[in-house]
């Protein structure tokens, strides 16, 4: 007799894999992203040149082999520059997503699970910060918090980004608390904040997952945008959007000195977007068929 063959179905985290791989949009993302990761943090490496550094004999220089990408109006290098202010928007969107989806998570499964005053009282919470206009508000706070450093800048981009996935977590937890599983843990006394740490919040991990990763692209546009305006990252510190800003005058006599940093910006927001989908649909297959089905017109075109 041959050896018993291992018919077990394979395991959610190994499909979810294969539907991945299956994406090439996803696949395409996923390594882009990797490879922007690396250019950011071991890039910098390859080159004798900081951030900081001036040659003043290479004001507005074009890309050479000294400089790979020009020199900006004082002489610093943009290769630097840009890969620098890479890291930065890099940080700020990674710890921004993961702050806001922790909170937004918590937040949402508490007032979900609960109910009664805590879910009214998250609810009004969650309503009135989405009426305040985020960005007036950081622009006013931000610059009362520069002596903190970036960091602050990060927790006020977190505490205006959580609201919306909160909402759709607590929806979903007051699905999910009527489930069998969750039934069985009341009548087995388990403590309430138990049951939403070890059986709400797994459920709602693929959402979460989902919505982290595309938050980190929507974090790194909110810095990108801030930054522009001045009300960000603060000098000497550099980010995309503060490049951005300084070599917007010169897009056209200096393209260097703009293009390099808006084009990773529109590469990553778009690795991010690939990403997502592909998340979403090897996570969530009926996301996939929903786009695939098309509605057929009966008689043709009209």
């Amino acid at each position: 007799a041959g050896e018993p063959v291992d018919e077990r179905p394979p395991g959610r985290a190994r499909v979810a894999l294969r539907r991945f791989a299956a994406n090439p949009n996803a696949v395409a993302g996923a390594a882009v992203l990797l490879l922007l990761f690396l250019l950011a943090f071991v890039g910098p490496h390859l080159t004798r040149w900081s951030h900081t550094d001036i040659d003043y004999g290479a004001l507005r220089q074009a890309p050479s082999a000294t400089h790979w990408w020009g020199t900006t109006r004082i002489g610093q290098d943009v290769y630097a520059q840009v890969l620098h202010g890479l890291q930065k928007s890099l940080l700020i969107g990674l710890l921004v997503a993961l702050f806001a989806t922790v909170l937004a998570s918590v937040v949402g499964a508490c007032a979900g699970y609960f109910g009664g005053w805590t879910d009214r009282i998250v609810t009004f919470c969650i309503d009135l910060l989405l009426v305040f206009p985020a960005f007036l508000i950081i622009a006013i706070v931000s610059p009362r918090l520069r002596e903190l450093g970036w960091l602050a800048f990060v927790g006020l981009l977190a505490v205006f980004g959580w609201m919306i996935t909160a909402r759709v977590v607590r929806s979903m937890t007051r699905s999910l608390k009527e489930r069998d599983f969750v039934r069985a843990a009341q009548l087995m006394g388990v403590h309430p904040l138990r049951i939403v740490f070890r059986h709400i919040l797994p459920n709602v991990s693929s959402f979460l997952i989902v919505d982290a990763t595309i938050a980190v692209g929507g974090a790194v546009m909110s810095e990108t945008g801030l930054s522009y305006f001045g009300f960000g990252v603060q000098p000497p510190d550099v980010s995309l959007g503060t490049l951005i800003a300084d070599g917007s005058d010169a897009a056209l006599t200096y393209p260097w000195m703009f293009f390099f940093a808006a084009g990773l910006l529109v590469v990553f927001v778009l690795a991010v977007n690939f990403l997502g989908d592909g998340l979403r649909d090897a996570l969530d297959p009926t996301s996939a068929q929903h786009r695939r089905r098309r509605p057929r017109r009966k008689g043709g075109r009209a």
